[in-house]
């Protein structure tokens, strides 16, 4: 039986709900693992020694949540492209925000790497005790946001923001704001593209969190234009959102009205 056929068939769509629960639950499991162990941590351990514990330690969660995805969940992720940027220094790394899976997928793959993340996310019981240790940055004050990432740039650290703000809603890519500009601006620190291509919109913005997902999923990730630090920050963000437009906007989307569905891209079916 060929992998269409069995798509279409009740044990594949029992297969999909079935990989949905364990892969969901498979990641609370491991927060949950952590979460008592970064809780007495955090006040314990200097701040130097903390962070570089807590992001080595939620990169080699993720790295092993990606693999057990690709084993028992269907999912082939193509990533090597990241792993180019390891050890070169200090970087902005903006990308677009298809899915959840987004910000798991990059800090898999790089072991200094600071998020900027929602306030919400920081105070959740799942996730916030791990974000601070490896001091994450909150985005609930702007002036305190931008202060801090460029301290953690200074540092050497690489920063992981998304331009969009949120998950995307209109593809190929929502309206871009001006944070990463200006956060690369007063940090003086280039700004790294990454290009996120995806085979089903899983975990988007509109897709229910226990929705089954369509599978097998597929992404990649590739590293994009690097830019210079701006001057203009206005005009950076424009030129911004107007590379991930022209690099992410399929020929059928261009030619519609409104975009209800992201591209699907036609990956390659290799990890």
């Amino acid at each position: 039986m060929t992998e269409r056929s069995r798509r279409g068939g009740p044990l594949w769509a029992a297969y999909e709900y079935v990989a949905m629960v364990f892969g969901l639950g498979f990641l609370a499991f491991m927060c949950l693992l952590w979460l008592p162990f970064a809780m007495i941590l955090h006040p314990l351990l200097p701040q130097r020694w903390g962070q570089a514990l807590g992001r080595r330690v939620i990169m080699n969660v993720f790295r092993i949540y990606t693999t057990f995805l690709e084993i028992f969940c269907a999912c082939r992720f193509d990533l090597a492209g990241i792993d180019t940027l390891r050890d070169q220094g200090p970087l902005v790394v903006v990308a677009n925000h298809p899915s959840l899976l987004d910000v798991v997928l990059i800090v898999s793959r790089l072991p200094n790497v600071v998020c900027v993340m929602k306030a919400q996310l920081m105070d959740n019981i799942l996730f916030g005790a791990a974000a601070r240790l490896a001091r994450y940055i909150r985005n609930d004050s702007a002036l305190d946001m931008v202060r801090d990432a460029r301290m953690e740039l200074q540092r050497g650290a690489q920063l992981v923001i998304f331009p969009e703000g949120t998950r995307t809603t209109s593809f190929p890519i929502n309206p871009c704001l001006s944070t990463a500009g200006l956060i690369a601006k007063r940090s003086g620190t280039p700004v790294q593209a990454l290009c996120i291509e995806f085979s089903s919109p899983y975990l988007g913005k509109q897709w229910p969190l226990f929705k089954r997902p369509e599978l097998p999923l597929r992404f990649r990730v590739r590293p994009g234009e690097r830019f210079p630090a701006p001057r203009d920050v206005s005009a950076f963000t424009t030129t911004l959102e107007e590379y991930f437009r022209s690099e992410l906007a399929s020929p059928e989307a261009s030619t519609a009205p409104r975009v209800k569905s992201p591209r699907v891209a036609n990956l390659p079916h290799h990890s």
